[in-house]
């Protein structure tokens, strides 16, 4: 009889840091200790705490090991598993329990409920917590008239980018009486710091597959198609995995439930073009086509995939699907702000504590959010700035971190909720290099359909170049924002549209950056390499001559014993002297 389930997270960033060893190590160590009939190791998805891994809880206990190494594992199974004491050494500091740290105790799990929690490649897991039970609900007990009102009066809004009604979107699908229509998952997730889906569907792929054959129903499809990114290739085995036991379960196929419904799921792989998670790029690709944006209307639900009547969600929306068939329209509603309801899940980044995935109710002030449940800016550094949004989104700053986040506050402000990348910055961020280096991104993206986005991107990144490399003009700030103006109302597709974003919300809150590039010729921030220099300061420079050992371009001189200097037409700017001072000597301007 199992009376110990010690869960190790097997997502991508765990994985990446040897989880799979260390529960490999584990089951031998526990084999060799005579424990295996009484200890289970189960491999689960990402728990969302993302700085700590590897990650290790031991239940019933709650137990939360952070940062587990290979080597610590003999004394986890002699010391724990074997004579019931805990190594306190590799205890999250915080608290014993894993409900109990600051990351989770504010947090609200919907679409990541089972992530952490069951094992993914184990559908009768999935089954033991309510799994299909939704799908039941409805071929058995409600008709796809009744699905499509539940969605409606749930208030779910599209977790992709715009926050369409998932509802409405249905409703306009299921009109079109026609014998062949499609449901589509887009998990194309390609924004610079997001891995919100790719975490659903490494540790709960029965969740989008039991929500799509939900979707079918409602709308009159029998197949259904998840575009995922080959560059998830756990996700991608996961799924594969996922919907072969679907179907041998008979909850994939034909007949499902007895009820004469069919539906069935196919994987599309995704080559990594950012624009085929534009929905109709994401179509053309399916269909075995370069992935380029189609005009709309006619729009995916009257006219989609092969020419024919096309829902698409993606992997967070319809995460959420199962739940708010079994609780009800009014447990979902009941959660978020009027427009805005229900929880949203974010993949914090960049400058913070606690970089990981965090879900919580719309609504939730960004402040909660960066210093509560992400612990806060490290090295005791200044919060300057978060974007959200990805490429597509705005740079939020400061003086709106108690601004609840939804989607109407966020573009009110230049934002958008985008997939929900969260980035955050520090007083050592230059927003202008954050503006170019999204926009560079972007134009790399772009599929070239369309002059606005092809070559108006191209101007805007030159110019941004021209700044950093301190060319730049006040003029050449009021022609950026007019170029972006006319990008966004005439590109063709939503990645055009919403390109020029970080440059437009940088330069409204952080136009002073700007000019001290332009004006001064000075970064403020000391990250674009032609606007600083290194100075050594005379009064605190003891002539170790250890900076003048360590630069690589010979430009730093002076005797033993007495101050150095810098020659700055030699100087390349790598910093090497700066981190190898001892005595604080060097400054960057």
């Amino acid at each position: 009889m199992i009376r110990t389930h010690v869960l190790i997270c097997g997502g991508t960033g765990c994985t990446s840091s040897g989880s799979v060893k260390i529960a490999e190590a584990l089951e031998e160590q526990i084999a060799l200790n005579g424990l295996a009939d009484e200890i289970k190791v189960v491999r689960t998805g990402c728990f969302g705490l993302c700085a700590l891994g590897p990650v290790m809880i031991v239940y019933p206990e709650g137990t939360f090991y952070s940062r587990v190494k290979l080597e610590d594992v003999p004394e986890i199974v002699s010391e724990h598993l074997l004579k019931g004491r805990v190594v306190d050494r590799l205890v999250y500091r915080e608290t014993e329990g894993l409900q109990e740290t600051g990351f989770y105790k504010t947090q609200m799990r919907v679409a990541l409920r089972n992530c952490g929690v069951i094992n993914p490649e184990q559908i009768d897991e999935y089954i033991a917590m309510d799994g299909y039970s939704a799908l039941g609900k409805v071929l058995t007990e409600m008709t796809p008239e009744e699905v499509i009102q539940v969605m409606k009066d749930s208030g779910l809004r599209g977790r992709g980018g715009a926050g369409f009604p998932t509802g409405m979107k249905w409703d306009f699908a299921a009109r079109n009486k026609v014998p062949q229509k499609y449901v589509v998952c887009n998990a194309d997730e390609g924004d610079p710091g997001a891995f919100m889906d790719r975490s659903v569907l490494e540790g709960d792929p029965h969740a989008v597959l039991e929500a799509m054959a939900i979707a079918g129903y409602a709308i009159g499809a029998n197949k259904g198609f998840i575009y995922v990114r080959a560059e998830y290739p756990i996700a991608v085995k996961r799924l594969e995995i996922a919907i072969g036991q679907a179907r041998e379960y008979n909850l994939l196929g034909k007949d499902i439930f007895g009820t004469g419904f069919d539906f069935d799921i196919e994987v599309r792989l995704g080559a990594g073009a950012f624009v085929c998670g534009e929905e109709t790029a994401l179509l053309t690709s399916i269909e075995g086509n370069r992935g380029e944006p189609r005009n709309k209307p006619p729009f995916p639900a009257n006219k989609g995939l092969f020419g024919q009547p096309t829902i698409i969600n993606n992997v967070e929306t319809l995460a959420n699907i199962p739940q708010i068939i079994l609780k009800g329209a009014d447990w979902f509603a009941s959660m978020g702000t009027e427009r805005s309801k229900g929880t949203k899940v974010f993949a914090l980044g960049g400058k913070i504590v606690n970089t990981g995935l965090v879900e919580i109710p719309m609504g939730t002030t960004l402040r909660e959010i960066i210093y509560d449940i992400g612990g806060g800016i490290p090295n005791g550094k200044k919060f300057k700035a978060v974007q959200t949004g990805g490429p597509s989104g705005g740079c939020i700053p400061a003086q709106y971190l108690d601004l609840p986040i939804d989607y109407d506050n966020l573009i009110k402000i230049g934002a958008m909720m985008g997939s929900g990348g969260m980035i955050v910055m520090d007083e050592t961020t230059c927003m202008v290099d954050v503006a170019r280096f999204f926009l560079d991104f972007t134009v790399d993206e772009s599929c070239g359909k369309c002059t606005p986005c092809r070559i108006g991107t191209r101007r805007l990144l030159e110019m941004l170049d021209k700044i950093t490399a301190g060319n730049g003009t006040l003029e050449d700030l009021d022609k950026m924002e007019e170029l972006c103006n006319y990008i966004k109302a005439n590109a063709m597709c939503a990645l055009g549209q919403t390109a020029p974003n970080p440059v437009l919300s940088t330069l409204k809150y952080f136009r002073d950056e700007y000019e001290a590039h332009v004006v001064e010729k000075r970064c403020p921030a000391g990250v674009c390499k032609n606007l600083m220099h290194y100075e050594i300061q005379p009064d605190k420079c003891r002539g170790c001559t250890l900076c003048a050992r360590k630069c690589p371009a010979g430009a730093i001189t002076g005797k033993v014993k007495e101050p150095h200097v810098i020659d700055q037409s030699k100087c390349i700017k790598c910093g090497a002297c700066m981190e190898g001072c001892k005595f604080s000597a060097i400054i960057k301007k």
